[in-house]
C-alpha cells in the first residue's frame, strides 16, 4: 500500500537519500546488509519493479500523481505487499534537487538487488559481455543500452567497474540496466592470479570462448569467420583510457580489432561495444 506524505521542504531525515547521500553512501546505506538507490521517472521505475527490486519510497511532482505512467507507478505500488511512503512536493520545491528535471517528475528509492552467481546468469547465454575496470557511468549506461538492444545475453563486471545502479548510469541506460540479466565476477580476498585467468578458464570449461578487443598486431578484424562459428562467446572491452591488461588480453582465446580508417586507432568504449555487439550476434 502507499501512504501520501506532503512535504513542503526537502531537509528531512526520511529524504536524505534524495537529495544528500552521494553514490557510495546509497550503495552502503543499509551496511552491512546492502544499500538502495534512486530510480528515475516512471519508465525506469517500472523496470526496476519488474526486474524484482524493492520500493522503499517515492518522491514526486504533486501535480503529477494522476498523470498516466505516474499513476499507473501508483497503482502497482498500492496494490503490493508493505508500506511505500510517497512523499509529494511542489515542483518549486522538487527543483532544488539536482537533475530532478530530468525525472519527468518522479523518483523511487530501491533496495539494491540481490546479484546472482556469474556462472549461473550464463548457463543458457550464447553471448555475453564483459567489462573489466570501465569506470565511466555514462560509459557504463551507454553499454547496457546497446547490449540489451543488439542480442548480449548478459554483462559481467569486473571488481574495479563502475556501479550500474549510479543515477547517472541507470539514466544514460534508459533503464536497459533492468532489462539486461546481470552480475559482478567476485575474487576471493587471497587471490593472488589475476581475476580473468582464473574467471576465462571456468568461462572455457562452460564451453565458451573469449574475445578481446585490444589493438595487437595479431587481432582478428571483428567479422573475422572464426568469431561467427563460436556457439558461445564472451566479449572483453576494457578500461577508457588503458584498454584490457596484459594479463586478461593473453588468457583470451582470440584477440580483436575494429578496422579504423582516417588514420584512428580506436573508438570509446561504448561505441566500440556497439559495433561488437552488432557484428558478434548475428
Amino acid at each position: 500500500m502507499i501512504e501520501f506524505r506532503p512535504v513542503n521542504r526537502l531537509d528531512i531525515e526520511e529524504l536524505l537519500p534524495y537529495t544528500e547521500l552521494n553514490e557510495a553512501q546509497l550503495q552502503h546505506f543499509f551496511e552491512p546488509d546492502g544499500g538502495i538507490f534512486i530510480a528515475e521517472s516512471p519508465k525506469v521505475i517500472e523496470r526496476a519493479l519488474n526486474f524484482g527490486c524493492r520500493p522503499l519510497s517515492v518522491l514526486m511532482d504533486e501535480s503529477r500523481t494522476e498523470q498516466r505512467e505516474e499513476a499507473a507507478i501508483l497503482k502497482r505500488l498500492n496494490d503490493s505487499d508493505g508500506s511505500v511512503p510517497v512523499f509529494t512536493a511542489s515542483e518549486t520545491i522538487l527543483k532544488d534537487i539536482t537533475g530532478f528535471h530530468l525525472t519527468r517528475g518522479m523518483l523511487c528509492a530501491m533496495m539494491r538487488p540481490v546479484l546472482p552467481d556469474p556462472m549461473e546468469l550464463i548457463q543458457n547465454a550464447r553471448r555475453i559481455a564483459i567489462l573489466e575496470n570501465v569506470v565511466n557511468p555514462t560509459n557504463i549506461g551507454a553499454i547496457f543500452r546497446s547490449a540489451a538492444a543488439l542480442n548480449i545475453d548478459a554483462v559481467l563486471l569486473s571488481p574495479g567497474c563502475c556501479d550500474p545502479l549510479t543515477r547517472r548510469a541507470i539514466r544514460v541506460s534508459m533503464g536497459n540496466v533492468f532489462l539486461l540479466p546481470w552480475s559482478r565476477i567476485n575474487v576471493p580476498k587471497k587471490h593472488t592470479e589475476p581475476w580473468s585467468v582464473t574467471f576465462l578458464d571456468e568461462l572455457r570449461k562452460n564451453g565458451f570462448a573469449s574475445a578481446a578487443l585490444a589493438l595487437r598486431e595479431d587481432s582478428l578484424h571483428l567479422d573475422d569467420p572464426l568469431l561467427k562459428q563460436e556457439k558461445k562467446l564472451a566479449i572483453l572491452l576494457g578500461n577508457e583510457g588503458n584498454g584490457l591488461c596484459d594479463d586478461t588480453i593473453s588468457a583470451c582465446d582470440y584477440t580483436v580489432i575494429i578496422p579504423m580508417s582516417h588514420e584512428v586507432d580506436s573508438l570509446n568504449v561504448a561505441a566500440a561495444s556497439a559495433v561488437a555487439f552488432w557484428e558478434l550476434t548475428k
